[in-house]
């Protein structure tokens, strides 16, 4: 009887055993990123960590969805002017890895390596932001001064966010790496790349409802309120975040320069026809990047509101992206072609844009938006993954370095041309040099759209032969750890 009785008792603890494994299993499933966690970094302050992503993605709808559309419609400034300002920040990104390494080798008497930078980096996009709005509206001639005083504020404007952006990402990346253990950190640095695109999300649905009737005063309120917002959220990130270790900032520290891993990266063609893929498949995403937003208000005639909800539709899309290429990758496919079938992705995209401007079909043209954003998705992480691949050695950290710095470089160059580009075919357009029928004003936005359509194809034609040389990826077993978004190598 008594054994009977123990029996009985084991049979219930395992019962209870099992099911509080199917709730474990069950969490996970419902919140992909909940193993993350771990004992050193508990997702609770994984989470407040992520918090100066969010920072970064309302500054970048701001600047590449809000201000442009606000500066080219309803303040009247060329867009050639708005596209260089607005490429300003991207022109920092190529000294991320820079950042980065000053970072790591960082000598201090308080022992802390990436709170310095996350620290200045916040006081210089809080800075910019600060005084953003004012040296905009004198721009637009709302002001009271000399207008070249306000193209010179509003430049140093952009150039102190950009500086700021950059320097607060990159130490923050090197920030959770740092408190990540190894396994974790793939998982982990994912989880900061959608926190960013969150962030976007978010940021561009409550701008657009505040800017629905647009109001000088109200740009002014929506800009400083991102400024004193993002401090605040990269403070709250960086509190109590990283320990002190004055071994790691000793003065006599040497500091490893990385100019021969770079040269063994860039050795042979491979690494340089992914390259240029990349270079002309970021240009191609990116060159419309302030035309969107003043193509739809212009042409399609929607209003602050509409247009700065855009963003939250490309972030979207762009998680769509996201969620397709690691379904693919999952099932063993091939990164260059996954590449590939985002580019496509791009050129339905654009031809669907361009439709939806010229018959005033919005539906048409919000589902162009969103492909935008899911063909963008899906070649970045294709050639990320790609990228990754050439690593040698376990240097991931070159071969990152190497894809961003072309990246971010071919989207501040794309930016510029766009609007230019834009300004000359509308100056052309209108004093009748091209004809009668390239009179109106979707002219402009749709000669740049044909452009990114030609680059998309162009990116096609680079990374073609790598998909087609590449080795043929074997099925994953069932044995096999499954690999999704979060085992990204963002």
């Amino acid at each position: 009887m008594l054994n009977e009785l123990l029996l009985q008792r084991v049979a219930e603890r395992a019962a209870r055993g099992d099911a509080r494994a199917q709730w474990a299993r069950l969490i996970t499933a419902c919140l992909p990123f909940a193993d993350a966690a771990t004992t050193e970094l508990p997702l609770r302050r994984l989470l407040r960590l992520s918090l100066f992503q969010v920072s970064v993605g309302m500054t970048t709808v701001l600047l590449t969805g809000t201000l442009n559309r606000v500066l080219i419609v309803e303040l009247n400034v060329p867009a050639v002017l708005v596209a260089a300002m607005v490429a300003i920040p991207f022109l920092f990104a190529p000294l991320r890895a820079l950042i980065g390494h000053r970072s790591d080798t960082h000598r201090s008497h308080l022992g802390w390596r990436r709170g310095p930078y996350i620290w200045f980096g916040s006081l210089l996009q809080f800075g910019g932001l600060a005084i953003m709005p004012f040296a905009l509206l004198i721009s637009g001639g709302h002001g009271t001064g000399a207008e070249w005083i306000g193209h010179l504020a509003a430049v140093v404007a952009f150039l102190l966010v950009g500086a700021g952006v950059h320097t607060t990402q990159t130490a923050g990346l090197a920030l959770a790496n740092d408190l990540a253990p190894e396994h974790a950190r793939p998982r982990v640095v994912a989880l900061l790349y959608v926190m960013l695109l969150v962030g976007m999300l978010i940021s561009g649905v409550l701008m657009g409802l505040i800017l629905s009737d647009f109001a000088e005063v109200k740009l002014v309120g929506v800009v400083q309120g991102a400024a004193v917002l993002a401090i605040l959220l990269n403070m709250t990130a960086l509190w109590k975040q990283e320990a002190q270790d004055l071994a790691l900032t000793a003065k006599d520290r040497p500091r490893i320069a990385f100019q021969a891993a770079w040269a063994e990266f860039s050795a042979g063609g491979r690494a340089s026809r992914l390259l240029v893929a990349v270079g002309l498949g970021a240009a191609a995403f990116s060159m419309q990047d302030v035309l969107l937003e003043p193509y739809g208000g212009q042409i399609l005639n929607l209003s602050v509101g509409q247009t700065t909800a855009l963003t939250a539709l490309w972030s979207a899309g762009t998680l769509a992206g996201l969620a397709f290429a690691a379904r693919q990758l999952a099932r063993g496919g091939e990164p260059h072609r996954l590449a590939g079938h985002g580019l496509v992705w791009g050129i339905l995209a654009f031809v669907a844009v361009i439709c939806g401007g010229v018959f005033t079909l919005t539906p048409v043209f919000c589902a162009g938006v969103i492909l935008i954003g899911l063909g963008g998705g899906i070649f970045s992480v294709g050639t990320l993954t790609s990228a990754m691949a050439l690593a040698r050695d376990g240097k991931s950290g070159i071969a990152l370095g190497a894809w961003g710095a072309v990246q971010a470089t071919a989207v501040g160059l794309a930016i510029f041309v766009g609007g230019g580009l834009r300004d000359l075919v509308s100056h052309l357009s209108e004093s009748g040099l091209l004809g009668t029928a390239m009179t109106s004003p979707a002219t402009a936005y749709v000669v740049v759209y044909h452009l990114e359509i030609g680059l998309l194809f162009a990116a096609l034609v680079a990374i073609g032969p790598l998909a087609r040389y590449a080795p043929a990826a074997a099925r994953p077993s069932p044995e096999a750890p499954k690999f999704g978004l979060a085992d990204l190598p963002a």
